[in-house]
């Protein structure tokens, strides 16, 4: 069973009444850090201490925000012993710890009862990563600027790929080879634009993509027009279940 939780499914500018994007994978792998990352955990209800694992695909605010409000969490609130593993581009480690103690002075040094363990992404093979496995593959954002990373994890007999923000590019379909589910970036729901997919490229990885593999759209502008596509919309709090 693949279970994913969303914490929002909005782009930056959080239209349509949608929160920022990221979900969590079978309650333990949560991927990005937007904003609202500590309170949308809490209205799923999921367990903070079960979580292993965060994946951070870039350093967009709208990704990466929330992470010291974890942080906070943990040291007061809920008590975590378990490490806690960050996956993200390079610099993540000195990137996280550094916005910690932006927004609360001393945050990274304080002892919390638990390791913060980073790892740097890298376009390389499978990775061991608590109880799975998984893959980092450079996608195409904002590529002057910043490194953006898309994910494959593989969680016992399931796997989900998750895009990050993207344009159209052979990481994509890489990232869609043998996945149960694809999570995709769908900034825009009329027509496309930059450094993003729109609903036409999500319509041509659906054509190109297994038709094994389910597709659910995200950070999106709008609600797209997908019936009879094929495809899935991410929505605030939903969960997809896939047996």
């Amino acid at each position: 069973m693949l279970e994913l939780s969303f914490l929002g499914s909005a782009n930056a500018f959080t239209l349509g009444g949608r929160y920022w994007s990221g979900f969590v994978a079978n309650g333990r792998y949560v991927f990005e850090a937007p904003p609202t990352l500590l309170p949308h955990l809490k209205h799923l209800g999921l367990p903070l201490t079960d979580i292993r694992a965060v994946f951070i695909s870039h350093f967009h605010g709208d990704h990466f925000l929330g992470l010291p409000f974890l942080f906070l969490e943990y040291l007061y609130l809920t008590p975590r012993q378990d490490d806690l593993l960050i996956v993200g581009p390079p610099g993540i480690e000195a990137k996280s710890e550094g916005l910690a103690d932006l927004a609360f002075p001393g945050l990274s040094d304080a002892d919390a009862g638990y390791r913060r363990v980073y790892l740097e992404a890298q376009p390389a093979g499978e990775q061991p990563l608590a109880d799975a496995r998984f893959q980092a593959l450079r996608m195409r954002h904002a590529v002057q600027k910043l490194e953006c990373f898309g994910y494959k994890l593989r969680l016992g007999d399931k796997t989900v790929a998750y895009t990050g923000d993207t344009e159209m590019c052979d990481e994509i379909f890489l990232l869609a080879e043998g996945a149960d589910v694809l999570v995709m970036d769908c900034s825009y729901c009329q027509g496309e634009g930059p450094q993003h997919l729109g609903l036409e490229g999500a319509l041509e990885v659906r054509k190109r993509v297994s038709p094994r593999t389910t597709i659910v759209l995200t950070h999106l502008d709008d609600e797209p027009n997908v019936k009879n596509e094929g495809l899935l919309v991410a929505r605030d709090f939903a969960t997809f279940r896939f047996p």
